[in-house]
């Protein structure tokens, strides 16, 4: 179950940083960034769960726990905001979501590196 769920956020951190960086660099959001942010967030919430069913809880009350909490949440309105600008072809959003999406990418890094360091006892 362990390589499951490290195999998951290992997965969800390449798909977003990816969809993160790029964006950044052509500076336009595009519908393949958003298909990228919605498979990056499920594969984050999969391995999420996954570690959450081996802790005995899918909340830990600590602060990777609640970093990691926030982060999905973040991550789940990240996407939906991008299909919403997508839909609506805001061209002006467009070309600014870019600056949001470092800004959810570097808040997700930190559950994701406390986890890595040091484990989900932070």
């Amino acid at each position: 179950m362990l390589m499951v769920a490290i195999g998951f956020i290992f997965g969800a951190c390449i798909l977003y940083t990816v969809g993160v960086w790029s964006e950044r660099i052509i500076k336009r959001l595009k519908k393949w960034h958003v298909a990228i942010f919605w498979s990056g967030f499920i594969c984050d919430t999969i391995g999420t769960g996954a570690m959450g069913l081996m802790a005995g809880s899918l909340i830990q009350l600590n602060f990777h726990g609640l970093t990691g909490l926030l982060a999905i949440l973040l991550m789940l309105f990240h996407a939906i905001w991008a299909t919403v600008v997508i839909l609506r072809k805001d061209e002006r959003m467009i070309t600014r979501f870019h600056a949001y999406s470092i800004v959810v990418w570097i808040i997700w890094l930190i559950p994701m590196v406390t986890g890595m360091i040091l484990g989900s006892n932070v």
